[in-house]
């Protein structure tokens, strides 16, 4: 699967409305450095440095999907503790419609101590639920409000007792009535509760669990122990995912193994989680399966490279599927982050694009105009390889990091971004500036992109500079030598 036929309509996911229903944590870290074993017990001791608390289980699930900017809402419960206020904090923070129901058990919380850059121990606090039929009714009339207003449906099972059998089968029974996509992140070995789903999402321990054998992580071995598994629960797809082998897709007419990239940094902590939030919201925006299933697999080799439960952003995502390398990542991955800022701030963007091959007084002059339009100025600038597309294989005379380096050195130009493509339009997909500047004799329904941008303006270039006169005259000049 190319990772570019996916990425160019990755706006997409912020029409994607999803749904999950789960188990809901509270993930605390406790951040130290350890230099002595105890005197008390043969144990290390910890001098904390810093604590941070995050969304765990169906919580991180559905920070998943507020971080690819798709709309989501989630249903679970909690304690009625200062956990709880916690998550509803941060769940508040991200726009994330919760419902998270009180039913006399404690929040579930896992404390985990890190030192040194290593989990020493994890400390858990959960109660087992158990529903009343009061308590029943009340999950039913939440996911009633919302089943019909969302377009996926994910059931976070972390066997904690809230995804039990009968309310699964009334969220797929209606899922699948009203056209809605269900995605399972299963637990236990028994999956009858998960019949007619249409993708459930098993690693390869879990596969094994449910298929009651030990599946050796071989393409030939899942694949035969999935499609008896499909086969039993009649699920449209099962979707495994193996760790460094990668995922694997099986429906009923065919089988895709997609492999992955081992990570300097491996933390599986939240790679479930990720994977089925990027299917439920690919899906839900309209990719198929394989499109979905590609950018779930990109999606789960960047949060492992993480420590702790940490989602994929939108940023990030795009990254990925677009085969940007990691220095370019990070320092697109900051732009969008000083975007962010900037727009919090209520500065303008303005962003404009070229090849800028011989930077010249005209250049310079329509991006002074350009910047004087807002408060930061972001210039696309054409790849070598775009550019010897658009402009002959004679071109151009500069490379691409000597035209970045003139362009970043001009003080009206707040940052250059190079792009492969022969148009900015993904660029400009995730740019999203105030105002889009174009030179020449354009309208402004012509200009590429126009509708990632709040306006567009047509600027006209400053008369008698333009590139191709100065290599003409560069080239009468040699020739009347």
């Amino acid at each position: 699967m190319e990772h570019n036929k996916i990425y160019k309509n990755l706006d997409k996911l912020t029409e994607a409305r999803v749904l999950v229903i789960g188990d809901i944590m509270l993930d605390k870290y406790i951040f130290g450095s350890v230099s002595r074993i105890s005197p008390e017990a043969p144990v290390p001791v910890l001098k904390t440095e810093k604590e941070i608390k995050t969304l765990g289980g169906a919580a991180n699930v559905a920070h998943n999907i507020a971080a690819l900017k798709a709309g989501c809402a989630l249903i679970g419960v909690a304690g009625n503790d200062p956990d709880k206020a916690a998550l509803r904090e941060m769940l508040n923070d991200l726009s994330i419609d919760s419902a998270l129901i009180y039913s006399g058990q404690k929040t579930t919380a896992k404390i985990r101590v890190i030192g040194e850059h290593q989990q020493i121990v994890r400390i858990d606090y959960e109660d087992t639920f158990e529903p009343s039929p009061e308590i029943y009714k009340t999950i039913l009339t939440h996911i009633d409000s919302r089943i019909f207003q969302v377009n996926a449906i994910i059931l976070s099972d972390y066997g904690k007792g809230f995804v039990f059998a009968d309310l699964c089968r009334y969220v797929i029974t209606n899922a699948n009535s009203a056209g809605k996509i269900t995605v399972i992140d299963p637990k236990g070995a028994d999956w009858s509760k998960y019949t007619d789903a249409t993708i459930v999402t098993p690693n390869i321990k879990e596969l094994g669990e449910a298929a009651g054998l030990n599946v050796p992580n071989t393409d030939e071995d899942v694949a035969a122990a999935g499609k008896k598994i499909r086969e039993m629960y009649n699920l449209k797809y099962l979707v495994v995912t193996r760790s460094e082998k990668g995922i694997t897709i099986i429906s009923e007419k065919f089988t895709l193994h997609l492999p992955t990239q081992a990570q300097e940094v491996y933390d599986v902590s939240g790679a479930g989680d990720t994977v089925v939030a990027v299917l439920a919201v690919m899906l839900g925006a309209g990719f198929n399966i394989e499109e979905a299933v590609a950018a779930a697999n990109a999606s789960a080799g960047v949060v492992v490279s993480k420590i702790g439960t940490v989602p994929i952003t939108y940023a990030e995502l795009f990254r990925v599927c677009s085969g940007r390398k990691s220095e370019a990542a990070a320092s697109f991955d900051q732009l969008l982050i000083r975007l962010e800022e900037a727009r919090a701030d209520g500065k303008k963007i303005v962003f404009t694009n070229g090849c800028f091959d011989v930077l010249h007084r005209g250049h310079i002059d329509y991006m002074r105009r350009a910047r004087k339009l807002g408060d930061m100025l972001i210039v696309g600038l054409n790849s070598d390889a775009s550019t010897k597309r658009l402009k002959g294989q004679s071109r151009p005379i500069n490379n691409q990091n000597d035209r970045a380096f003139m362009l970043s050195a001009l003080e009206c130009v707040d940052h250059v971004v190079v792009f492969e493509e022969d148009t900015p339009y993904n660029l400009l997909a995730q740019i999203r500036p105030d105002i889009l500047v174009k030179g020449g004799d354009y309208e402004s329904g012509e200009v590429v992109g126009r509708e990632f941008a709040g306006d567009v303006v047509i600027m006209d270039f400053v008369y008698g500079y333009s590139t191709t006169s100065i290599l003409e005259k560069i080239k009468n000049a040699e020739e009347t030598k």
